[in-house]
């Protein structure tokens, strides 16, 4: 029996909306990083982008885990020497772009190479409900509902 490898005549994209509201960061941005590679498909391959479109709503109110929001720091340097700065995920969740921590803990999920910055592509994360892909007809997946461990109140 041959190994099977996607060519790109075989990969099917689909679009994908989740609701983050009310679930734990790491379970979506896993969920979502899965959904981006395709190994949730019987013809996963590693060297094709073979994953869905995804679109994550409601980043503003993902929940965590702990004191993560309080404790957890997202650093970045300015690049003058001793300019190392950092925020806390309070801090971003409360400010003007909350999406970024959904969008961060995805791209961290990810292998670090060309594939996956291009995987990144198709993600597309709202810090509100609205969103502006209607006419791609999403499907709604469910994550609250895979497991009782995604969802804190």
């Amino acid at each position: 029996m041959k190994t099977f490898s996607a060519t790109p005549a075989d990969i099917e994209k689909k679009w994908i909306i989740i609701d983050a509201e009310g679930v734990v960061l790491g379970r979506l941005a896993s969920i979502v990083a899965m959904r981006l590679r395709g190994k949730h498909k019987a013809s996963f391959t590693p060297h094709m982008d073979m994953g869905d479109n995804v679109i994550v709503i409601n980043a503003d109110k993902v929940q965590m885990t702990g004191k993560k929001r309080t404790d957890k720091k997202y650093y970045w340097h300015t690049g003058h020497p001793g300019g190392i700065k950092h925020r806390t995920a309070e801090q971003i969740l409360e400010g003007a772009h909350p999406e970024r921590v959904v969008t961060k803990a995805v791209q961290r999920m990810l292998p670090g190479n060309r594939l996956s910055r291009k995987q990144m592509t198709n993600l597309r994360v709202y810090a509100g409900a609205e969103h502006p892909h209607e006419a791609q007809a999403p499907e709604v997946l469910d994550v609250k509902s895979m497991n009782s461990k995604n969802t804190r109140s």
